[in-house]
């Protein structure tokens, strides 16, 4: 699937600016640890001793009663800190409290502190599938290459669980999250905590549908997808042109993500559209399989109950496709003979099983390119850089994958041993600003495709920024940048395979 290009156009770089991380100069020698005399120590004068405790007994006044539950819960209240535990928000004050006595102690003004440890996170709604794991493995090794640290965790499908870790987080300090959302509709409240704490966030995948990074502010820095619609109409018309070619026609059952998830939607939108070409096919019933083979295999067994003369299986993942695979098996249907299956995201065993003739095809999602572009993102923002209104929201395309391609794919991608399948360095913009490359088509996301056929709320409006970057052409100048620096093709050989 190729973007369509737009003639080159010359765009600055954006400006660089101090990280909103960064400690105020007058706070640090206040953190510092203290150090033991090895001399006799010199005697505070009199006069500037009781000057510094009269100072911490005028702060000491001005503090709440944070003994008095009510006390806390209305300033709670006030900071609008929803998710928030009362023990959260003890540890937070006291840690602003002891910052203030510092400052007051040696006369200068209190200031916020923000964590520097860069640190970052994976906080998953499911690490049950393939593509999660690689994403998480390959974040960690895009970490690495950056020098920061990293870590990851499993929600397992509750959002609730998920809000609670993240919080988790933003107490050992984390400097910026990534999130694959159990609950899209939790965004907004993620976004806000993430402001309120000075820590930065992106978000893959699920999403409360048209809210966006500037319905938050800066610290929301990226909601990125693939394209989705169009990719799964492609994979699609390749399964309706297997069954008309090979059966003329037929019913086919879909196997889905989530129920009402953002990317569910999407693709079911791209799956639907794709029956338009292909009269002779039928899509006869569908049922979630929740990205997951278990979950899938019982969904397709399901399916297959209902709908005997089923030919053809349009699955949105992998993981899902081997699920429904498993229950052609036990059902003593022959995959890729008796029925025809397709997934959509390129994983190790899902190529596999296309080179095996037991999927017709899928896409080529790479997750270790999702993971090396948020990384890096998280990266350079924690680093000075940045981003235009236009690559706040961003989106890639994909590959469709048959026996014909699928060879280069599994080099790359899942046979490749210790070679690494992209450059994360150079996709830095702080680390390469003149000759960073994106490694894959990557360009600004259209919200009306992302979010097409999803109701607006009442009273929507575009976002400002959103509109003055398209009709400014700041848009169209940041795809034709993007497409000028993409010079490690996605569809080639990894950049580190050695001659």
């Amino acid at each position: 699937m190729n973007a369509t290009r737009r003639p080159a156009i010359a765009a600055p770089l954006p400006r660089r600016r101090p990280r909103p991380n960064d400690t105020p100069p007058v706070t640090r020698g206040v953190a510092g640890p203290s150090r033991k005399p090895t001399t006799t120590r010199r005697a505070m004068p009199c006069d500037q001793e009781r000057h510094v405790q009269m100072k911490l007994r005028d702060l000491a006044r001005g503090l709440p009663d944070f003994t008095d539950r009510k006390v806390i819960d209305r300033h709670m209240e006030r900071l609008d800190s929803h998710g928030a535990s009362r023990r959260d928000f003890l540890a937070l004050a006291s840690a602003g409290v002891a910052a203030g006595f510092g400052a007051a102690a040696l006369g200068l003004p209190a200031a916020a502190i923000a964590s520097q440890n860069g640190k970052f996170a994976f906080l998953t709604g499911f690490m049950v599938n393939e593509w999660n794991t690689t994403f998480d493995r390959t974040a960690k090794t895009a970490a690495e290459s950056l020098g920061i640290g990293y870590t990851s965790l499993d929600s397992q499908f509750d959002g609730e669980r998920q809000y609670n870790q993240f919080e988790q987080q933003v107490a050992a300090g984390v400097s910026g999250v990534i999130f694959n959302l159990s609950d899209g509709s939790a965004i907004r409240g993620l976004a806000r905590t993430a402001a309120q704490n000075r820590i930065y966030i992106a978000n893959i995948w699920d999403s409360l549908p048209w809210f966006t990074p500037f319905d938050a502010d800066d610290y929301y820095t990226l909601f990125a997808v693939s394209e989705e619609v169009t990719a799964q109409r492609e994979v699609t018309e390749v399964l309706l042109a297997g069954v008309t070619e090979r059966f003329g026609g037929g019913d086919i059952i879909g196997v889905t993500g989530s129920k009402g998830s953002l990317l569910e939607l999407q693709r079911n939108r791209g799956r639907d559209a794709a029956f338009a070409k292909f009269p002779k096919t039928r899509l006869v019933d569908e049922l979630p399989g929740l990205w997951n083979r278990e979950d899938a295999l019982k969904a397709t067994e399901d399916l297959l109950t209902r709908n005997p003369n089923v030919v053809g299986i349009v699955t949105q993942d992998d993981d899902i496709a081997l699920g429904a695979i498993a229950a052609l098996n036990a059902a003593g249907l022959r995959p890729g003979e008796d029925v025809l299956v397709v997934g959509t995201s390129g994983t190790g065993l899902g190529s596999k099983a296309v080179k095996a003739g037991q999927m017709l095809a899928t896409k080529g999602n790479s997750p270790a390119l999702a993971a090396a572009l948020f990384t890096t993102r998280l990266y350079d923002v924690t680093h000075g850089w940045v981003p235009r209104a236009s690559e706040r929201m961003l989106n890639w395309n994909t590959l469709t994958l048959t026996r014909d391609n699928i060879d280069g794919w599994i080099e790359r991608f899942v046979d490749n041993g210790d070679v690494e399948p992209f450059d994360y360095r150079k996709m830095s913009k702080v680390l390469h600003p003149d000759d960073w490359d994106p490694q894959a088509e990557v360009y600004p996301l259209d919200i009306d495709q992302s979010f097409g056929g999803i109701p607006k709320p009442e009273g929507y409006s575009y976002p400002p920024a959103y509109v003055a970057a398209r009709d400014t052409g700041e848009r169209a100048a940041v795809a034709a940048e993007y497409a000028a620096h993409y010079k490690i093709k996605y569809d080639g050989p990894s950049p580190n395979r050695r001659a």
